[in-house]
């Protein structure tokens, strides 16, 4: 199975790799920019950040699962 994967990104890597950079000549840049502005604001607002990223939480919680 992993031959046949190693396989096949050897045979379609080359085309997958032309048509990504061609994805990334014809982005249209200042509307990208545009459309994440308002998340970009958003993330560096005035609030102070978060003590944790949830992933502590999420670990604990997980831990309780098991037991």
């Amino acid at each position: 199975m992993v031959q046949r994967w190693a396989r096949t990104w050897k045979e379609y890597g080359p085309e997958l790799e032309k048509i990504r950079l061609r994805e990334v000549r014809d982005e249209d840049n200042l509307l990208s920019l545009k459309l994440l502005a308002r998340a970009f604001n958003h993330a560096t607002s005035t609030q102070p950040p978060s003590e944790s990223s949830g992933l502590v939480e999420m670990q604990r919680h997980l831990a309780k699962l098991r037991r």
